[in-house]
């Protein structure tokens, strides 16, 4: 049985690397040191480091290693990634503006509510583009404002962090940065929603489309 360091190949840096490839999804600090028994606990400052040693070993690689909100992960680089998209036998599912724009309201005003998405767009919400939103994630109910109804407010979440490669919302471009709604679009123009998370468009809404909301 292997024990941790006492070969190359057991090395904590090493054990990191195979964790990260392993999983699919970010891990913690946390989530790493519960691998580990008491008795071969590096530590959280050792590990941070050896993460830090790993993320210099894939510096001119084409994985990089990635903090988002939720931890470290082991991503393919932006810039060979349209090489990589070729290996995929569905179409990226893209979205309609109005969708972008639902979003970007959401992250940068939130809370919001659904009206008063509506009052700055001038149109009303479709059920499916909020719908599309919580089944991906990257939105939810974080309360309800204190007037009559009392309408959901929405907020983004950590999954729509680490969907955009965010440590935080402070990470964001800015509002100027995004003024073309459009540029956004490449950024969502990445994977097909999960089985059974599909947004049932409706005509309008698929005409800005390739053939999703």
């Amino acid at each position: 049985m292997s024990i941790l360091g006492d070969q190359a190949r057991t090395s904590l840096k090493n054990i990191l690397e195979a964790l990260l490839l392993a999983s699919g999804e970010p891990l913690s600090l946390a989530t790493i040191a519960s691998v580990f028994t008491d008795e071969e606990q590096p530590g959280n400052a050792k590990i941070g480091k050896a993460l830090q040693e790993l993320g210099a070993d894939y510096e001119e690689r084409g994985l990089e290693l990635k903090q988002v909100a939720n931890g470290y992960r082991l991503q393919v680089r932006q810039e060979v990634n349209p090489w990589v998209s070729r290996l995929r036998e569905e179409r990226p599912q893209r979205y309609s503006r109005a969708l972008l724009e639902t979003l970007a309201l959401i992250a940068y005003r939130q809370p919001i509510t659904r009206g008063d998405i509506e009052e700055v767009r001038g149109v009303s919400v479709r059920s499916n583009i909020i719908r599309t939103l919580q089944e991906r994630e990257w939105i939810r109910v974080i309360g309800h404002r204190d007037v009559p109804g009392k309408p959901a407010l929405f907020g983004t979440t950590k999954v729509f962090l680490d969907y955009f490669n965010l440590m935080s919302l402070d990470d964001l471009p800015s509002l100027a940065e995004i003024m073309d709604m459009g540029s956004l679009e490449p950024e969502l123009d990445l994977e097909p929603v999960r089985q059974g998370s599909r947004e049932q468009g409706d005509p309008q809404e698929a005409a800005a489309t390739s053939g999703s909301a």
